[in-house]
């Protein structure tokens, strides 16, 4: 496997590669979901930055990005048929954009507890799902359950990524028709 691989149900490690810069708008003290979209729509659009990124057959590569503000960004490529499975990124809010092929986002439209619970039924009509073709992007408050998909037999995807405040956990989830169950909590000391 290559320095910047990670396999697909695990989520980039804190360290890694030297990160490209990319430019960004003047950064405020705490980035919005606003600029922090901003900034992967740009990156997205950067065609010797998302060139730089090396695509592995077999698992997502990324590489970690200089984001606004003091966000936590990546540049992820996305083999056809890899996703994430289902998770949140805790009190992070975040955005992402396709730079490359199509992802798809499938996603509840309910705020989860924080905390104190394993096991959630769900109700009828919380199911969302975005397909994000090239240049496509959209942002989320914090607690977003989502999983994200590479749906393509036969083509990769690429995508940038960025979280404010810089990701202190994320959860993971499983899913069995209405049930959401909690399986297990990541921190960053888990990614190293």
């Amino acid at each position: 496997m290559s320095p910047h691989t990670y396999l697909p149900d695990s989520y980039p490690p804190v360290s890694g590669a030297a990160a490209p810069r990319t430019e960004s708008a003047a950064p405020t003290a705490t980035p919005t979901a606003a600029e922090l979209l901003d900034f992967v729509r740009r990156a997205a659009a950067d065609t010797d930055l998302i060139a730089s990124l090396p695509l592995d057959p077999e698992g997502r590569t990324w590489v970690r990005l200089e984001g606004p503000g003091g966000s936590e960004a990546w540049l992820i490529g996305w083999p056809p048929g890899t996703g994430t499975g289902w998770h949140d990124h805790a009190d992070s809010l975040g955005a992402f954009a396709t730079a490359a092929g199509e992802l798809t986002e499938n996603s509840l439209a309910v705020r989860l507890p924080a905390g104190g619970w394993k096991t959630l039924e769900l109700t009828e009509g919380v199911d969302r799902e975005r397909r994000l073709a090239a240049g496509r992007g959209r942002a989320f408050g914090t607690h977003h359950v989502h999983e994200v998909l590479n749906e393509s037999a036969a083509e990769h995807a690429v995508s940038v990524h960025a979280y404010y405040p810089p990701l202190p956990l994320i959860r993971r989830f499983s899913r069995s028709g209405a049930v959401l169950r909690l399986e297990h909590v990541e921190r960053p000391e888990d990614w190293q």
